[in-house]
């Protein structure tokens, strides 16, 4: 049996870690890259504030990354540059910070500066309200199959609840009768069914955090190349909220930079 706990939004507290990495083999030196004459990284943070976040905090292991993000004004951990993961970075952050294990940690990819702050502030709520999960993420629907059956969109199976069954790049679940011939070939997905992607925008809870880099990789997780399935394997459940607002793409390429920074110059911002 699954619990929910109601919180108001004015009482829900929660962080913002931010990490941060100068070597990029697609796009070196990307949070430093400017974005409308600021840098990436300051973008993030500012989008990461805006979620009316307790602390925001840049976990970066690069002295080139904190000397600019410190120039605006952002708080910032230094952590270990051994560190295979972002999570593990986070979880040096939150025990050199000091945080209570009951803390909730948002992790904010430093290549998302167009991160909605609503959908920052939902994940950490709708961790905040279901106590028996460890980690809250989030899901979008899937209305064309040749993002369904794409391995680079990650999706996502939920129970009843909302919590995470599984995560894969595979079509999952798999439509016995409409996938056994045509497949992403199909004009259109079948309406009986919600397919959902992955956003992959996490919030965990502090003590999960210092417990993760402890934990073995799962078989399922190093087959599908996906973190996450690791605190399924370990019995840590995760609750996935439909996302109210969708987050535009990250930036990995220099055109992945080129189109943020058209959408900038359209939006006005």
């Amino acid at each position: 049996m699954t619990r929910s706990v109601r919180v108001r939004e004015a009482e829900l507290q929660f962080r913002v870690a931010i990490p941060a990495r100068y070597a990029s083999t697609r796009l070196p030196g990307k949070p430093l890259r400017l974005l409308a004459g600021r840098p990436l990284i300051e973008h993030v943070y500012r989008r990461a504030l805006a979620s009316g976040a307790l602390e925001v905090v840049i976990a970066t292991d690069d002295a080139r990354i904190c000397e600019v993000a410190e120039r605006f004004g952002a708080t910032v951990c230094m952590t270990s540059s051994a560190h295979p993961t972002g999570t593990d970075r986070l979880a040096e952050v939150a025990t050199r910070l000091g945080w209570p294990d009951d803390a909730i940690v948002v992790n904010v990819q430093g290549d998302e500066p167009g991160m909605p702050p609503a959908l920052v502030r939902q994940v950490a709520l709708s961790l905040a309200t279901h106590p028996d999960a460890g980690i809250a993420t989030a899901c979008t629907r899937i209305h064309d199959p040749a993002e369904l059956f794409d391995p680079n969109a990650v999706k996502v199976v939920r129970d009843a609840q909302g919590y995470a069954l599984y995560f894969s790049r595979a079509p999952i679940p798999w439509h016995r009768e409409a996938f056994r011939e045509s497949g992403a070939a199909l004009a259109e997905l079948p309406t009986e069914i919600a397919w959902f992607r992955h956003i992959g925008l996490y919030a965990y809870r502090a003590a999960v955090l210092r417990r993760y880099p402890h934990l073995t990789p799962a078989p399922a997780e190093q087959a599908e190349s996906l973190e996450q399935l690791r605190a399924l394997w370990h019995g840590i459940r995760i609750h996935v909220a439909k996302a109210d607002e969708i987050p535009p793409p990250g930036v990995d390429t220099e055109a992945d930079l080129a189109r943020a920074e058209a959408a900038w110059d359209r939006s006005g911002q």
